[in-house]
This record gives structure tokens, C-alpha cells and sequence, in this order.
């Protein structure tokens, strides 16, 4: 059966910049992941009036955080926060400020390697994230502050093991490049007087995550076999995500 994309990938906001339905995409069985039933976001924390209404009426059921609780705490998480199942899954251990980051280092090297230490911190919270992905209830949505590189992690590995190809998996990732003048132009209103050192602010390109996977399947063969001994993802976690993303 085909499915087909009811309203386009990218759902517009107002407050949220990076707001994306991750259907459409093709498994290697030939089935595709469901339109509606996985998102990936920005902070849900900045959700009000006319946005909030419409995040409702998505009838998202389970919420995923992958920030840190400093950050849930200064800027707050999805509103009514009852009305979902909410986990705070903090996935990165080592906190950085990236607008502070020297100008003169290699940006998507240095990225990829963030990226590598949350694949080696965050083991739990990733295995924690995928198996609620996994179990429901109904239509999810993860986020973290920008919605590109903690979030961007578990949307390349969820699709990692749908069996989406690798070149599908770097375009998503890529996608958040829509968002960057949006993302930077928050930044300097939420900085008044600061200056923002590193050019690369906000970018995604999918060097960054062609490095990352390259660097994980170096080290444990490839990425989903990262996926089942380090971070502990059963064949039933993994059946389950498939029974119940792919149409």
C-alpha cells in the first residue's frame, strides 16, 4: 500500500522553526513510515495561542524531551504537560555553547564529534527513547531546544532501523537547514549584548551526520549494530517500531 502526504513535511508555526512529520520515507522492505504518527520538533516549551491549538489538533499523545532538566527548567516544556505521556530523556551528558565555539575549528568535525560523545554518554536515554517511540500511545512527537542535533541523533537512528537508506536518512537530517536564520535570529533576541563567535551557528548539513555514522560504523561495524549491543535495542523493540511506523 502507498501511503500519501496529507499536509507537506515541514508544519508551520509561528514560535516553532523546525517542526517536521518524518513520514513518507521508504524501508528497504518497501513499505513507508506513516504520515502522522512521528514528528520531530524545536522546544515545545515555546508553544502559545495559535500554535498551541494547532499542535492539539495533530492529536499528539506522547511528548519525548531531550533536553536537560536545566534547560526544561529556564525555559520551559510542552504545555499541559498532563495531557500527554511525557518523558524528559536528557540524551547528551557533556553541555557546550555553541555559539561560543571557536570560529577557527572544522564545524562539522567538531559537531560529529559531539555527536560521538552522546552515542557513548546517553546509551540509556536513547534505548529509553526508541522504546517509547516504539510503544506509544498514539502520535509522537521528540524535540529538543533546535530540533537539529540531539533530536536530529534520534531521528537518524529510529530510521536507521526502519531500514531507510543512508542517503535518506542525511537528507532529513539536512532539512533543518530551513530553520537556520530562524534558529539564529532567536538566538540574538533571546542574547541582547552577546556576540555570536561561531559562524556555523545553527547549520546542519549532512556532513555532520555522514561523519557521525561513518565514525560509528568504523567502531562497531555499522550503525544499527551500534544500535543492538551498545545501546541495548531488542529485535522486539525493533519489530514493534516497524509494526508500528511502517505502512
Amino acid at each position: 500500500m502507498t501511503t500519501t502526504q496529507p499536509s507537506g513535511r515541514h508544519i508551520d508555526f509561528e514560535r516553532l522553526h523546525n517542526f517536521r512529520d518524518l513520514g513518507g520515507y521508504r524501508s528497504a522492505d518497501g513499505r513507508t513510515v506513516a504520515w502522522g504518527v512521528l514528528y520531530r520538533a524545536d522546544s515545545l516549551g515555546k508553544l502559545a495561542g495559535a500554535d498551541w491549538e494547532r499542535f492539539l489538533g495533530l492529536g499528539i499523545r506522547t511528548v519525548i524531551d531531550l533536553r536537560y532538566p536545566w534547560e526544561i527548567e529556564a525555559k520551559g516544556r510542552v504545555p499541559e504537560v498532563e495531557r500527554f505521556t511525557y518523558a524528559n530523556l536528557s540524551i547528551e551528558h557533556r553541555p557546550y555553547d555553541q555559539a561560543a565555539i571557536d570560529p577557527a575549528v572544522d564545524p562539522w568535525r567538531y559537531l560529529a564529534d559531539r555527536f560521538a560523545e552522546v552515542a557513548e554518554d546517553g546509551v540509556e536515554e536513547i534505548r529509553r527513547a526508541v522504546e517509547l517511540i516504539a510503544a506509544g500511545p498514539g502520535p509522537t512527537v521528540f524535540h529538543c531546544t533546535s530540533g537539529k542535533d540531539r533530536t536530529g541523533l534520534i531521528a537518524a537512528f529510529v530510521l536507521t532501523l526502519l531500514d531507510v537508506p543512508e542517503e535518506e536518512i542525511l537528507a532529513d537530517f539536512a532539512l533543518t537547514e530551513r530553520a537556520t536564520a530562524r534558529l539564529t535570529a532567536d538566538w540574538h533576541a533571546a542574547n541582547p549584548g552577546r556576540t555570536m563567535r561561531w559562524p556555523a551557528y545553527g547549520r546542519a548539513p549532512a556532513t555532520i551526520l555522514s561523519l557521525f555514522l561513518a565514525d560509528l560504523t568504523t567502531r562497531y561495524g555499522s550503525v544499527a549494530n551500534y544500535l543492538a549491543t551498545r545501546v541495548g535495542i531488542t529485535s522486539a523493540t525493533a519489530a514493534g517500531l516497524r509494526e508500528r511506523l511502517l505502512r
